[in-house]
Parts: C-alpha cells; sequence; structure tokens
C-alpha cells in the first residue's frame, strides 16, 4: 500500500491557498488564488501608500508603507490586493521586483524594499567637461526609462 501524499495547505513562496481532498466550494479557493496570481504576474502596483485608498477597485494593488494605518495596520512591506471587497496581503520574498504606477519607478526587495536614488548632477567645477556631462544626462534618462529612477513628476 501506497503512503498517501500530504500537500500543505498554502503554496511555499506566496502563501496561495491550496485546494485539499474532499474541499467544498473548491471555486473559492481557486478564484482566490487565480486572483492573487494576476497580480503578482505583472509584478507592479497602483502606487505605495501607507492606508488604504477609500474606494479601491476590484484587483488593485498596492505596496504597504511603512506606519501602515487601517486594514494595512501590521501589514508593512506587504502587498495589498483588493478581492471581493477585502484586502488579501501577500508578503514579499527577496528578490521580487515591483513596478510602481504611480511613480514610473521600480523597488526591489532583500529585507526591505529598496528603490534607486537619482544622483544630483553638477554644475560647477573648475574644469566642466560639456560632452561627459551630457553622457551622465542621458544615462539618468535611460534609467528613468527603465524604471529604476521614477519619471519627473
Amino acid at each position: 500500500m501506497t503512503t498517501p501524499i500530504s500537500f500543505p495547505s498554502t503554496t511555499t513562496n506566496f502563501s496561495l491557498p491550496l485546494l485539499f481532498s474532499g474541499q467544498a466550494q473548491k471555486e473559492i479557493s481557486i478564484n482566490q488564488t487565480v486572483s492573487m496570481l494576476d497580480a503578482l504576474i505583472q509584478s507592479s502596483v497602483d502606487a505605495s501608500l501607507s492606508s488604504p485608498p477609500t474606494d479601491p477597485k476590484d484587483g488593485s494593488t498596492y505596496r504597504v508603507l511603512a506606519n501602515a494605518t487601517g486594514d494595512w495596520a501590521g501589514k508593512e512591506d506587504q502587498i495589498a490586493i483588493q478581492l471581493g471587497g477585502a484586502w488579501h496581503f501577500i508578503a514579499p520574498k527577496a528578490g521580487l521586483r515591483l513596478f510602481d504606477r504611480q511613480t514610473g519607478g521600480s523597488s526591489h526587495y532583500d529585507t526591505s524594499w529598496n528603490s534607486a536614488n537619482e544622483p544630483t548632477l553638477d554644475s560647477g567645477g573648475a574644469v566642466i567637461d560639456a560632452e561627459a556631462r551630457q553622457v551622465l544626462v542621458d544615462l539618468i534618462e535611460a534609467l528613468r526609462i527603465l524604471g529604476i529612477f521614477p519619471k519627473s513628476l
């Protein structure tokens, strides 16, 4: 006789709900998991906020900032997804990158969220090399286009 395989109730990486044998109303777990995957696949959020928006659309996603309030209290650094009128939270794993559609910039998660700071360009100096400065301006703009630096607002 073979020993039956025992599965955990959630996935290893993002704790997405799994079905279990004999489960009633499987569609609830399946729909929740598919909706969470739908939010994660694009690796982007609508914005990064410390409090929930007042009237979120179903499927909207946010990166929860420090000092979170309301329904997000205690969920700092997590990704909040509005599904079926309720907030669902996904804890990030090291290596996750998110694009913030509000700022146009990207963040990377290691043990906390990090993003690159755009360097300040010099305007003076004893020797001015206009070509080198233009290369730096072009490089910063290229990194802005790639989402490394947020777009200028």
